[in-house]
């Protein structure tokens, strides 16, 4: 079977299942399957190449990043699988916001793979940044990504430890996080790709899914130095629930950005300087 007849075939089952980007999907799993890039797969498209294993696992709704390994997050390549939460786009919309700010230390609370901190840590050079996990699987993931990213040396600081419970020796500049936010009701209705594969940890904290915020919030004032700004990620119809729990922690400078899609994705907080 040449390559265009297997992605032809691939593309009618994955829409079939209910995948959006059908075509994409197709291509992706062919490519990774091939050790070949997208381009390279698509110029040569009459050769022969199939990739059913991949596709039987994609069509059990196992996640694509999943499967080949791997998400791009800010223009790099971050390694995922069971344990940590696939990196999202518009998780990038607190990278733009973190990097506009003037700041030298950094916690990221809940790193997961490490997208996160190992973003800042790039795009900040001279920057100490740390990144803390209570899952010991999830924290695998993120020391695997710097590792690949900075072969010379670790980049970030990595913390196995519940955050609402760890002791840093001092305040930061700056504290992001994406923290679990969906509510148990939310949790019931999510895709099966996510609900079946991606940590419960990192998705939801359970009730209506502000455990989380009300935590950071009880500790910001504490770990923050004066001055220093807290940034997280909050579901689309959570931002005035947060934005109340940071201001009744003594918090100020309240704002809610949208993210590539219009959707309110992150609140921001300042300490009282």
């Amino acid at each position: 079977m040449t390559r265009r007849e297997w992605l032809a075939a691939a593309e009618v089952q994955l829409a079939s299942a209910g995948m959006d980007a059908a075509r994409l999907e197709a291509q992706v799993l062919l490519a990774h399957h091939l050790k070949v890039t997208r381009a390279s797969l698509l110029a040569n498209l009459d050769e022969p190449g199939e990739a059913d294993d991949l596709l039987a696992q994609r069509l059990k709704g196992e996640p694509l990043a999943y499967i080949t390994g791997v998400r791009e997050f800010y223009g790099r390549m971050f390694r995922v699988g069971p344990g940590a939460l696939i990196p999202r786009h518009e998780t990038e919309t607190l990278i733009n916001e973190a990097l506009k700010l003037n700041w030298r230390t950094a916690l990221d609370v809940g790193t997961g793979s490490g997208c996160l901190a190992l973003t800042l840590a790039a795009e900040r050079p001279g920057s100490d940044v740390h990144g803390l996990d209570v899952s010991e699987e999830a924290l695998a993931w993120a020391k695997k990504n710097d590792a690949e990213l900075n072969p010379d040396g670790e980049r970030v600081t990595w913390h196995h430890a519940d955050a609402f419970r760890w002791h840093p020796t001092e305040p930061f500049d700056l504290i992001v996080s994406n923290p679990p936010y969906i509510t148990t009701a939310e949790m019931a209705e999510l895709a099966p790709g996510v609900l079946d594969w991606e940590p419960h940890l990192a998705l939801s904290p359970g009730g209506d899914g502000l455990d989380a915020y009300r935590a950071i919030a009880a500790r910001a004032l504490a770990h923050l130095a004066p001055s220093g700004r807290l940034m997280v990620e909050i579901g689309p119809r959570q931002a005035a629930d947060v934005a109340a729990l940071f201001a009744s922690a003594g918090l100020q400078s309240l704002r809610v950005l949208p993210d590539f899609d219009g959707r309110d994705r992150v609140v921001c907080a300042q300490v009282p300087g």
